[in-house]
């Protein structure tokens, strides 16, 4: 395409001493990356401090990220930029470019029990020693994330109820469902099974998460606290 003429050199190294507030990363991690500008975007890319060059560069092609798209390697040359700078640029803008064409993964939704035994029981039924997993639900029962946050051995683990309420927080989990698998295939719960599940279902309760489910997983069956009327 036939590139404007443009007044753009590149800066020299100036002592810029940011307060941490006016810096791009602190902004993208107290107030989320929607709070920074397109220009503070670029300059990241760049590794501007003070978006000064990332700013000419989007008045060239009218503050507008579609246009700078179009842009090839030649004319962000002739701004001024240097070779990893523009590989920075064109490698960004294409990643969103394919992200838009990417289909979304679809999340599976958890209808029954038989829907948790079937995502958990490849991960855990085989296994020697005891595992506890959590399931993260949005408000559709869709499965936003599954985490493991304990290990055992063959009789048990130790679960921490904070744990899982900090995880289930960062995710703006809506539903919990908690699983862990006896190696010995006895599938009745134990006493510290009931006790887990009551302290994660109060817990839960005080911060509107919702425990929807407690399975245990052997080899070839599973046990429904919700099937079986605990909770």
């Amino acid at each position: 395409m036939e590139t404007k003429l443009f007044d753009i050199k590149p800066l020299k190294a100036k002592n810029i001493q940011l307060c941490k507030e006016d810096q791009i990363d602190y902004k993208i991690l107290n107030r989320g990356v929607s709070a920074v500008t397109d220009s503070e975007l670029i300059a990241l890319l760049i590794g501007e401090q003070v978006p000064e060059l990332s700013r000419k560069i989007l008045n060239v092609c009218s503050n507008n990220l579609n246009e700078l798209g179009k842009y090839t390697y030649h004319d962000l040359k002739r701004m001024g930029l240097t070779h990893m700078k523009i590989m920075n640029i064109i490698a960004t803008l294409e990643i969103g470019r394919r992200r838009k064409l990417a289909e979304p993964l679809d999340k599976p939704q958890i209808k029954c029990s038989k829907d948790v035994f079937d995502i958990m029981s490849p991960r855990i039924s085989d296994l020697e020693y005891e595992e506890f997993w959590v399931l993260f639900l949005n408000r559709s029962n869709k499965v936003m994330d599954a985490l493991k946050v304990s290990q055992g051995g063959v009789s048990g683990t130790v679960t921490d109820v904070r744990i899982i309420m900090k995880h289930a927080i960062n995710r703006l989990a809506s539903g919990l469902i908690i699983s862990h698998n006896h190696p010995s295939g006895n599938l009745n719960p134990s006493e510290s099974d009931t006790k887990i599940t009551q302290k994660i279902k109060e817990a839960g309760n005080l911060m509107d998460i919702q425990l929807l489910d407690h399975i245990i997983i052997s080899n070839k069956d599973y046990y429904s606290f919700a099937d079986n009327g605990l909770l």
